[in-house]
């Protein structure tokens, strides 16, 4: 008998067309120690992913066996068997997709439209109590929620990291000709409320304040700063960006960012401008031609509007101010700048972020993740904001900030914070009363207890489908915007800026 040649296999041939196909642009694009990194990053979000999912279906299956419940089915990743074993009439089985898990349970609603007919015959088996599926279908949440848990009592211990910008209400930048500036507000500015709200953040969802932007309903509104002495409340009109129908919806803006009161140096490039006057790591950045920095966008629009005139910095270095002057140089690498950007540079290629370790109990997180998932829907269902649909998240859309998020600095403490707000989404989403979901098993049941028989399956069988098709097609429109995200991560451009060599003098 011919042996079958290992590249007959399908999977394998993908893999390698993965590779072919996207690694190896990116690691000519980023340098292929780039690459690798990516590759095992990836590898690590695939892990991660995986352990929630199943974490969720192993709440549903030990539950099934506490009820007895027949269980068919408990598997490891979709696909074609790699492994399976029956043990006790449960078929065990690791699949050859990593993407999660699922359990079999044909005494649980039917879900013929969803999932095909089950091995086992309904008829054949003795059906199960309403109370018995509404604890076998809650067990996946609750599940969820308990992991939720041991995550949120790991980044207690280990801390979770906050960065400057994200913990301060101060204007560290306002963009030219936008709402911001032209309703007055300046850089320094703290925000004390907008929209009436009082703001304790800048970002994130809740009391912060691109939240509270994005979830205005007016077309003008009050903003509130605190400016030195003086409390002031201006009226700003928020833009929202044109977008093309394949793109993601844009947010309200009003075009500021948040200040960064230490702006520290990380590290310069060799022969610019900025090395070239003296300014090195750990310096910091104190006032741009004389007025005070709070972030580096200054920075940007004066090189973008002054691009050869000199710029006057004052750094401190060791508790000592000095003035350094310094003219825009254009890099000798990459050639093509882009259109709208700056086309010289200083060569400061990174600041130090200022970030601090907070430790959050683990209640306060997961009521915290609790509060956003509350607050994205209400937004979402609120007429007039601009929280649409095309703005939330599908699977590859959580994958894409998790691999962001690992690959940023201290980006395994970020991960598992992350962790705790997917698995109470997972959780909380679960439970809507949708027929295919936790929730809709939940549902059903209470009405089958209350009539004391099940609803007919020709009821059951165009609901379930309605809602099976309502939520495929939901998940293919927000994949659509969530994959053009993946291609925009892979080939964004990071191409070292190189300036010419100096000479110099003895």
């Amino acid at each position: 008998m011919k042996k079958r040649s290992v590249f007959a296999n399908p999977r394998l041939l993908g893999f390698i067309g993965f590779l072919i196909l996207f690694m190896v642009p990116f690691g000519y694009f980023h340098g292929f120690v780039s690459a690798g990194f990516a590759l095992l990053t990836f590898a690590e979000v695939v892990l991660l992913f995986n352990i929630l999912i199943i974490v969720h279906e192993l709440g549903h299956f030990l539950a099934a066996k506490w009820c007895g419940l027949k269980i068919e089915k408990f598997a490891i990743w979709f696909g074609k068997p790699l492994w399976s074993k029956k043990i006790d009439d449960v078929e065990y089985i690791i699949g050859s997709i990593p993407a999660g898990g699922y359990v079999a349970l044909p005494q649980m609603a039917p879900m013929e439209a969803v999932e095909g007919k089950t091995e086992t015959p309904r008829e054949e088996l003795p059906p199960a109590a309403p109370g018995q599926k509404i604890i076998v279908a809650f067990a996946g949440p609750l599940f969820s929620f308990g992991l939720a848990l041991v995550f949120a009592c790991i980044v207690w211990g280990v801390g979770r990291p906050v960065g400057e910008t994200e913990a301060t209400t101060v204007i560290g930048y306002v963009k030219p000709d936008w709402p911001a500036a032209k309703a007055g507000l300046l850089a320094g500015d703290k925000i004390l409320s907008i929209d009436h709200h009082p703001i304790s953040r800048f970002g994130g969802v809740g009391n912060s304040v691109m939240w509270r932007i994005m979830t205005s309903t007016d077309p003008t509104i009050p903003v509130e700063v605190q400016r030195g002495d003086q409390n002031l409340t201006v009226d700003v009109t928020p833009l929202v960006e044109p977008h093309a129908f394949w793109q993601r919806s844009s947010p309200r803006r009003i075009g500021i960012s948040p200040a960064m009161e230490t702006l520290i140096v990380k590290k310069v490039v060799p022969n610019g401008p900025a090395a070239m006057a003296g300014i090195g790591p750990k310096d910091q950045i104190v006032a741009l031609n004389g007025q005070k920095l709070y972030g580096d966008g200054a920075i940007f629009d004066e090189i973008k509007d002054h691009p050869t005139t000199p710029i006057q910095f004052t750094v401190l270095r060791k508790g000592v101010t000095r003035e350094v002057t310094l003219i825009p140089e254009k890099p000798i690498a990459p050639q093509e700048l882009p259109k709208d950007g700056p086309q010289t540079d200083i060569g400061i290629d990174s600041w130090e972020p200022a970030v601090t370790l907070v430790h959050p109990n683990p209640i306060e997180q997961v009521g915290e993740s609790a509060q956003a998932v509350i607050g994205t829907l209400e937004a979402l269902f609120t007429p007039h904001t601009t929280v649409g649909a095309s703005q939330l998240s599908g699977p590859i859309g959580i994958m894409n900030v998790l691999f962001m998020v690992l690959s940023s600095e201290n980006g395994w403490r970020l991960a598992l914070w992350f962790a705790v707000v997917i698995n109470v989404n997972l959780a909380m989403l679960n439970l809507f009363p949708f027929p295919i979901l936790d929730g809709g098993h939940i549902t059903l049941s209470i009405i089958e207890w209350i009539r004391k028989r099940p609803l007919s399956m020709s009821i059951l069988e165009p609901l379930q489908t309605a809602c099976a098709v309502f939520l495929m097609g939901y998940m293919l429109y927000i994949t659509f915007f969530d994959a053009q995200d993946s291609i925009k991560m892979a080939s964004a451009s990071d191409q070292e800026i190189k300036f010419a060599p100096k000479q110099v003098s003895p």
